[in-house]
C-alpha cells in the first residue's frame, strides 16, 4: 500500500473514531488564567533580592539544637522538624542522625522549645502532615552497614513532639545497599513532597534502586535517576519520570507541575540543570543526553556549576508578587536560594532564573499555613557532618502579620472544603488531606461543589477537582467527565481521571483518544499520558497521529546535542512515543511504517524489544525505495541490536560515567543475531560511497560489529608527570603560617589572576585537575571552582585537602588478577572498563574483569603542602584565578 493511501486510509479512520464516538476534540482552548498566574508583568528582574525593606531574616536555631542540618520540613501549624545528619553525605558511621522539632509557640519568631522527635541515621527527607512525620533515611544492619533506603512514617498522636513509637514502612529498599556502604548517602534517594493530587513524590538520585517494595508488594527497580511516587498508605507505587541525575527534592505547583534543579547533573563538568517534569517523561542521563538528544525531553536551562538541594513552589498571596508564584530552588554549592521564573510555553515553559536569598550552604527550604518559610544552612559541616555547624533561619515578609491558623481536626466538612478556596497552598493541601479522612461520600460532593464554582480562581478549583478524584475514586468518572467539558479545567479532569490505576475501570478510552487531539497543548499532553495509563491499544492509532517536529534531529558526530535547551514541540510526541511503549503497542507502530508520519512510529519501535518489531522493521526496508528511509530503518535496527542489561545494584556508574550511549551496560538479546545478519549483508551489498554510513552506525551505536567497521580513532589517554614531592617540600610564607593565619592573610588580598594561572601549573595543579571543558577529566574539575566554594573554602581545600574530598575524588586502591596494584582517581568509567590516574599524572585503562579487588580510601590524592613555598600574594593570586573558573 502506498504512503499516501496509508495516509489517507488513518485519516479516515480517525474521523471514522471521532463520529462513532460521542466525544468530539475541543475546538476552543482558554489557557487565560493559567497564563496569567505565571506571567511575570510587572515584576522588574533588577529588583529581585532579599532586602532588609522586603524581607526579615533571623537566626531561628543554631548547632547546639539542629547541627548539619540535611532537610526540614514545617507543619501547616509551624513547627520545624529539622533532620540532622551527623553522617553527611559520605559517612557511613550510623546512630548519629535524628528528626528534631522546633516550636515558636507564640509564633514571633523566637524558638522557644524543640524535642528530638526521633532518633534516625541520613534523614533526607520530611513531610510534616498534622500528626504524621514521613521520613525518608538510610536504614543500617546488625552489622552498622548500610541495608538501603526507607520511606516511612512517624506518629505523634499525643502532641508531644516525640514519636508515638516505630515507623510504619511505606516504602523498603528505595536505594542500593552496596553504593551506600562504599560512598555513603551522596547520590541517593532525597527529598520528598506531597502534591494536590495526594500522591508522595520521592527525588531518586542516580545510586537508583533495586527491588524497592511499597505495602502492597509492589517492587520496581530502577537504574539511574528520576522521580517516583507513592500513596501516603504505601500503595501504588511508581515511576514518574526518569533519567536525571542527583537531583535533591521536588517544587509542586498547585497545578501539579513538576520541577527539579538537578546536582551535578552534566557529568562533563559539575553543571546544574533546571527541568520541568511532565509525567512519563525520559531526560536521558547519562546514556542519552548527550548524543540522542532527539529521543529526550530537554531540561529548561544549564545554570553552570553548583549543587541543588532543597526546593519549593512558593503559592502565599500574603508574600509581596515578585516573590509569589515561583519555583525556589536551593543551591548548596553557591550557597543560594533561585527563584526561576517560568512562563507558558506551550505543554510546557521557559524559565529565568534570579538570585534571591544568600545563605551558606543551604540544603532546605519549607513554608508554614501563615506563610512563614523557614531555610536550613548546611554551613560548612563538611561531607561526614559536624556538631559545630548548622542552623535554620526563619524568613517573613516585611509587614506580615501571623494568623491564628484553623484547627482543622474540629472542622466541619463544608468549613474544609471552604478551606479548599485558600490563597495559599499550605492551606488548601492541610484542608484536602483532613477533608479525605472524613465520610467520603460527604467529602466528595463538598469538593464537587467547589470544583464546579466558577467563579473561584483555578487554583481552588484544581485543589477540588484532586481531592473530589480521591475521595471518589471510580465512582467520580462521570462528574469528572463533566468537569472536563470546560475548557479551562480540562486538563485537570483528565490528569485526575487516570491519577490512580486503581479509579480507571470506568474511565472512557474515546474521551481521551478526542482529547488528544484537542486545540489546548496541555490537555493534549494529559491524554496522551492519560492513554498510557489507561493500556487500551485501540489509542495506538491516535498516537501515532502525533507530528515529530523538524527540531527531533540526532545531534551531529561529536557533538553534543541540545539537552538543556526547552523545546515544547518535543514534548507530544515524546509522551507519545513512551505511551507507545507503555501500550506495547508493536503491531501498531509497524503498521505506522508505510504512513507519512513514520519517524514517530521509529521512534517508538526504538524502545521495543520484540522480535516483532525487528521483523517489522527488515520488511519495511525491503518495501521501500526511499534511501534516507531505509537509513533511517537501519538506524532502528542498530539501536535494537543490544538493550540494557537489567540492573542488579551490584555497581554504579561513579560521578563521571560513560555518556556515549545508547546503553551503559549493553547487552544482546534474542534478535541480536538476526539483526546483526542483516546489518552486515547489506553493508557487504553497498558501494564504498555507503561504508561511512555503516561504520558510524557501528560507532555511535557502540554495536561491536567488526565487518561494519569503524571511523574513530583509539581515545588517546593523556599523560602528565609533576614532581609533586619537591613542590610540597619547599618551604615559604604559606608553609610557615597556622591555616588560620593564611585565610585572614589571603582574605585580605586581591591576587593577580595572570599569576595564578601561572602557578596553576609551576604548583602540580594542572596534574590533577582540568580547568577547560573538552580537556580530559583528571582530578576533580577546576572550570567552574568558582561557582561553587568561596575563597576561604578553596584556600582550606588547597591546604587541608583531607578535610573536604570532593564528591567523587576520594583515593581509589585497585588490585588487578595478576597482582599488579593502582591508587588513583577513576576520571573515566564504563560498564566495561575504567582509566585511573595516579598522583604523577599518568593514566591507566583496565578492563573490569580482570580486578580483583577495588576499595575506596579515606584521604585525598592530594597531598598537604603543595602551596608551603608560595607566598600570601602568590596563593591569594591562585585562589582568585580558581575563583574566577565558573
Amino acid at each position: 500500500m502506498s504512503k499516501v493511501s496509508n495516509s489517507l486510509l488513518g485519516l479516515l479512520a480517525l474521523t471514522a473514531m471521532a463520529g462513532c464516538s460521542k466525544y468530539k476534540p475541543a475546538q476552543t482552548s482558554d489557557l487565560s488564567e493559567l497564563t496569567a498566574y505565571f506571567s511575570s508583568e510587572g515584576i522588574v528582574s533588577d529588583s529581585i533580592g532579599a532586602d532588609s525593606t522586603e524581607l526579615l531574616i533571623t537566626n531561628f536555631a543554631g548547632p547546639e539544637i539542629v547541627p548539619s542540618p540535611s532537610c526540614l520540613a514545617v507543619a501547616s501549624t509551624g513547627e520545624v522538624f529539622v533532620g540532622v545528619d551527623m553522617i553527611g553525605s559520605l559517612g557511613k558511621t550510623p546512630g548519629k542522625g535524628s528528626i528534631v522539632k522546633l516550636v515558636d509557640s507564640d509564633h514571633d519568631g523566637t524558638l522557644d522549645s524543640h524535642t528530638e522527635f526521633v532518633k534516625v541515621d541520613n534523614p533526607r527527607g520530611i513531610i510534616a502532615l498534622d500528626d504524621q512525620v514521613y521520613v525518608l533515611h538510610t536504614t543500617f544492619g546488625a552489622d552498622s552497614l548500610a541495608t538501603g533506603m526507607d520511606l516511612v512514617v512517624f506518629e505523634d498522636k499525643n502532641k508531644d513532639g516525640v514519636a508515638d513509637g516505630p515507623a510504619k514502612p511505606l516504602i523498603t529498599g528505595i536505594s542500593t545497599a552496596n553504593q551506600l556502604r562504599s560512598r555513603g548517602t551522596d547520590h541517593s534517594t532525597n527529598g520528598i513532597r506531597m502534591g494536590i493530587d495526594g500522591w508522595i513524590y520521592i527525588a531518586v538520585g542516580d545510586f537508583g534502586f533495586v527491588d524497592a517494595e511499597d505495602r502492597e508488594g509492589t517492587k520496581l527497580t530502577m537504574l539511574g535517576g528520576g522521580i517516583v511516587r507513592v500513596r501516603p498508605d504505601g500503595t501504588g507505587m511508581e515511576v514518574y519520570t526518569h533519567g536525571t541525575r542527583n537531583i535533591y527534592d521536588v517544587a509542586i505547583d498547585p497545578f501539579m507541575n513538576i520541577y527539579t534543579r538537578g546536582n551535578t547533573n552534566d557529568g562533563g563538568g559539575w553543571n546544574i540543570r533546571f527541568i520541568h517534569h511532565l509525567q512519563s517523561g525520559e531526560y536521558g542521563y547519562p546514556s542519552l543526553f548527550k548524543h540522542f538528544t532527539d529521543e529526550i525531553l530537554p531540561a529548561l536551562a544549564d545554570l553552570g556549576g553548583g549543587s541543588g538541594t532543597g526546593a519549593y513552589f512558593m503559592d502565599d498571596a500574603r508574600w509581596p508578587a515578585q516573590y509569589n508564584r515561583v519555583p525556589m530552588m536551593a543551591d548548596w554549592g553557591k550557597s543560594q536560594l533561585y527563584i526561576h521564573r517560568v512562563a507558558m510555553d506551550g505543554p510546557s515553559f521557559t524559565q529565568q532564573d534570579e538570585n534571591f536569598i544568600k545563605l551558606s550552604q543551604i540544603t532546605d527550604v519549607d513554608v508554614d499555613g501563615s506563610g512563614t518559610m523557614y531555610l536550613a544552612a548546611w554551613d560548612g559541616a563538611g561531607f561526614r557532618g559536624n556538631p559545630e555547624k548548622g542552623y535554620v533561619v526563619r524568613v517573613v515578609p516585611v509587614g506580615w502579620k501571623h494568623e491564628a491558623y484553623p484547627d482543622l481536626k474540629a472542622a466541619s466538612v463544608a468549613e474544609l472544603a471552604e478551606l479548599l478556596k485558600a490563597t495559599n497552598s499550605v492551606t488548601r493541601l492541610d484542608a484536602q488531606q483532613e477533608l479525605l479522612t472524613r465520610s467520603k461520600d460527604e467529602a466528595a460532593a463538598a469538593a464537587l461543589a467547589v470544583a464546579k464554582d466558577n467563579t473561584l480562581p483555578l487554583e481552588a478549583r484544581v485543589a477540588a477537582i484532586f481531592t473530589y478524584s480521591q475521595a471518589a475514586c471510580g465512582a467520580g468518572v462521570e462528574e469528572l467527565v463533566k468537569l472536563g467539558e470546560e475548557d479551562k479545567l480540562r486538563e485537570f479532569a483528565l490528569r485526575a481521571l487516570t491519577d490512580q490505576k486503581a479509579c480507571i475501570s470506568g474511565v472512557p478510552v474515546d474521551l481521551f483518544i478526542a482529547a488528544a487531539q484537542d486545540a489546548n497543548p496541555r490537555v493534549r499532553a494529559a491524554a496522551i499520558v492519560g492513554l498510557g495509563r489507561l493500556g487500551d491499544k485501540k489509542a495506538a492509532e491516535v498516537l501515532l497521529d502525533v507530528p515529530v517536529p523538524a527540531s527531533a534531529q540526532i545531534p551531529a558526530k561529536d557533538t553534543e546535542g541540545p539537552h538543556a535547551t526547552p523545546n515544547s514541540d518535543i514534548v507530544l510526541p515524546h509522551l507519545a512515543v513512551r505511551a507507545l511503549v507503555e501500550l506495547n503497542a508493536v503491531d501498531a507502530a509497524v503498521e505506522a511504517l508505510d504512513s507519512d508520519n513514520y519517524k514517530l512510529a521509529l521512534w517508538a519501535l526504538r524502545n521495543m524489544h520484540d522480535p516483532k518489531a525487528v521483523d517489522g522493521l527488515m520488511a519495511a526496508y525491503a518495501a521501500s525505495e526511499d534511501a534516507v528511509k531505509k537509513a533511517e530503518i537501519q538506524t532502528a535496527l542498530g539501536r535494537l541490536y543490544q538493550k540494557e542489561a537489567p540492573y542488579d545494584g551490584s555497581w554504579w556508574w561513579g560521578t563521571r560515567p560513560d555518556t556515549h550511549g545508547p546503553y551503559y551496560k549493553a547487552e544482546n538479546w534474542e534478535a541480536s543475531d538476526k539483526i546483526k545478519t542483516f546489518l552486515v549483508a547489506e553493508s557487504s551489498a553497498s558501494g564504498d560511497s555507503q561504508k561511512a554510513f555503516y561504520a558510524g552506525l557501528n560507532d555511535r551505536h557502540r554495536l561491536g560489529i567488526v565487518e561494519l567497521g569503524t571511523e574513530s580513532a583509539a581515545p588517546v589517554v593523556e599523560e602528565t608527570t609533576v614532581d609533586l614531592e619537591s613542590i610540597k617540600n619547599k618551604k615559604g610564607q604559606v608553609g610557615a603560617a597556622s591555616i588560620e593565619d593564611v585565610i585572614l592573610a589571603v582574605g585580605g588580598l586581591k591576587g593577580d589572576p595572570v599569576i595564578g594561572k601561572t602557578l596553576f601549573t609551576s604548583q602540580g595543579c594542572i596534574a590533577c585537575h582540568a580547568i577547560e571543558a573538552g580537556q580530559v577529566m583528571k582530578g576533580p574539575f577546576m572550570g567552574q571552582i568558582g561557582s561553587i566554594m568561596n575563597r576561604d573554602q578553596i584556600v582550606e581545600a588547597i591546604l587541608k585537602p583531607n578535610a573536604s574530598i570532593s564528591q567523587g575524588f576520594a583515593s581509589v586502591q585497585i588490585t588487578t588478577n595478576d597482582g599488579k596494584f593502582y591508587m588513583g582517581f577513576v576520571t573515566a568509567e564504563s560498564a566495561q572498563e575504567l582509566t585511573i590516574r595516579d598522583i604523577t599524572g599518568t593514566a591507566t585503562k583496565l578492563e573490569k574483569k580482570n580486578i580483583k579487588e577495588r576499595k575506596e580510601l579515606e584521604n585525598s590524592m592530594m597531598p598537604a603542602g603543595l602551596a608551603n613555598s608560595l607566598s600570601y600574594e602568590e596563593l591569594a593570586s591562585l585562589v582568585t584565578f580558581l575563583s574566577q573558573q565558573k
